[in-house]
């Protein structure tokens, strides 16, 4: 019998076994996929050639999170990598908006776009000096963060008080009319904040942009060498070398509940896994509540309150092996990791109101990825490991383009849309498609059949927006890791503080389940680890 039973082995499932096992815990993990990672793994299946992240790529919250950095995964072979420029935006017109880790670059860019809009982008800058420390650690602790905002108010005075609060606040689409005369700005904004799902005109839009904007000024949007596996790899051989199990292939059915305490899981082989003090749960809000733990051991409010939880978009993925660079119009974007691709703000609106109307966007916003450009290791010399996701309507109400797409994703549907997706960036890029060497297409079911937590592709666990985040994530009122089951904590994204490779779910479940032991148990199993080791 393990202390603890870790229920999935994405990067927070991981980052939580680590820090169990750091206590001197015993930990299981059970992941239902032949393989750990979650979200976070790469492969050569395009081309044997080339490395592919199956899903994310790029990770500017693990470079800024305390968390990845405590564990010291460099000594477990992770390096991180970086592309030229961080982001590029071009246009259909040549201009090209550009987010260098130099702010004085980024400033001349978007001098380009118009006069003192540079400057503008550099008072951006100054006031996420001001707060970065603070906003950070609220960010990264569990909810609610008393230390990290009692500093940021005090930070926050100091970067305009309550006129700063009210920018934050604003949809992007404001925040970058009332910060920029010209587009490039105003692009580098809106395009960070549809990282997730806060479209334009949705309220506390601009403070995402702002903040995925400053993460990739300060910290850019490094890359694991070698692919995003190797994330992986490294919290698996350290979680390993502290004497943690994974198991994979091992999907779990159930969360066993006794007497209104979570003793273990049980597998779908039926084997029973008890574990002596917690269960944490790296799987989503609705498969726990509804799929994993009986609904007579929960509250009634809480399959009430499961009903008005939102996932976040829906996402269709297109991985290609390119046997030459990106043709790009605007030779800017050439030496970026990440690109946006759309006409403008008023294009990503379109795409927005799309999506909200439950069609399929007919030129959609791309995010593109240039792995080669962020790490050479990726592919031969001269040629590029490149991908693009853009989002799709979880119930498809119609197509707003001409190809009748329903949301069944047939082989046609998919075809379809990746076509749709190589026309987009061929707008861009006359001649992209000519150099496609191999693709793989990842519609919304391909995604969820490859990890379960991306539920049609949804890759933050549930909605960034204003009405399901802190004490509102996943449920109104369950801002913590804690559940209504005792020993039983939420260790995934829909946890607060949501989606990202952060690991802060992670780290917030493996604190509370350390803290009901006490730290006196803590301290005592720790020093018996280490006094086992001795003897060894």
């Amino acid at each position: 019998m393990s202390d603890a039973v870790v229920i999935g082995s994405g990067p927070n499932g991981l980052v939580c076994a680590n820090l169990l096992a750091d206590a001197g815990w015993s930990v299981t993990v059970l992941e239902e996929q032949d393989e750990p990672g979650g979200a976070v793994r790469s492969d050569h299946a395009v081309d044997p050639d080339y490395v592919s992240d199956m899903f994310s790529a790029f990770y500017p919250l693990a470079a800024a999170s305390p968390i990845i950095a405590s564990l010291g995964l460099d000594r477990y072979g992770l390096r991180w990598s970086h592309a030229p420029h961080v982001l590029a935006h071009p246009l259909p017109d040549g201009r090209c908006a550009v987010l260098d880790r130099d702010p004085g670059t980024t400033a001349a860019n978007l001098n380009g776009f118009a006069p003192g809009d540079g400057e503008a982008w550099l008072d951006l800058c100054r006031g996420w000096d001001k707060v970065a420390g603070p906003v950070l650690d609220a960010l990264f602790t569990p909810f609610p963060p008393v230390r990290a905002a009692a500093t940021l108010a005090a930070r926050v005075r100091a970067a305009g008080g309550l006129r700063f609060v009210r920018e934050l606040l604003l949809p992007v689409r404001r925040l970058g009319e009332e910060k920029f005369a010209g587009e490039g700005g105003r692009l580098l904004l809106a395009g960070n904040a549809l990282h997730a799902d806060l479209t334009p005109e949705a309220a506390g839009s601009g403070g995402f942009g702002w903040l995925m904007s400053m993460l990739g000024q300060s910290h850019g949007f490094p890359v694991p060498v070698g692919g995003a596996g190797a994330l992986t790899d490294a919290l698996v051989a350290r979680l390993r070398d502290r004497g943690g199990s994974l198991r994979c292939g091992q999907p779990v059915t159930e969360v066993v509940v006794r007497g209104g305490r979570a003793l273990g899981v049980r597998t779908a082989d039926g084997d029973a896994v008890r574990a002596r003090h917690a269960v944490l749960a790296d799987v989503s809000a609705p498969h726990l509540y509804r799929d994993l733990v009986a609904e007579r051991y929960l509250p009634s409010r809480v399959h009430e309150d499961l009903r008005r939880f939102a996932w976040d978009f829906a996402t269709f993925k297109v991985d290609w092996a390119l046997d030459r660079p990106m043709p790009w119009t605007a030779p800017e974007a050439a030496g970026a990791g990440t690109v946006h691709l759309a006409d403008g703000v008023d294009a990503l609106t379109r795409f927005a109101a799309q999506l909200a109307t439950g069609h399929v966007p007919d030129q959609p916003f791309l995010l593109f990825g240039q792995m080669t450009t962020a790490d050479p290791t990726r592919s031969p010399a001269g040629t590029e490991s490149a991908w693009a996701y853009t989002h799709v309507p979880h119930e498809v109400r119609g197509d707003a383009g001409d190809e009748g797409l329903t949301g069944r994703w047939n082989e046609r549907e998919t075809e379809a849309m990746a076509d749709r997706m190589e026309k987009q960036a061929e707008r861009y890029a006359p001649g992209f498609r000519d150099r496609i060497r191999g693709r793989r297409i990842l519609a919304p079911p391909t995604l969820q059949a490859a990890d379960a937590n991306l539920h049609d592709g949804a890759i933050n666990g549930g909605t960034a927006a204003l009405h399901q985040q802190l004490l509102f994530r996943p449920l109104p009122g369950t801002g913590r890791p804690e559940t209504p089951v005792t020993g039983l904590y939420l260790a995934s994204a829909s946890a607060h503080p949501g989606g990202g490779v952060h690991g802060a779910p992670g780290a917030n479940a493996a604190r509370a389940a350390l803290r009901a032991r006490g730290p006196l148990h803590t301290a005592a199993v720790a020093a018996q680890r280490a006094l086992t080791q001795r003897k060894r």
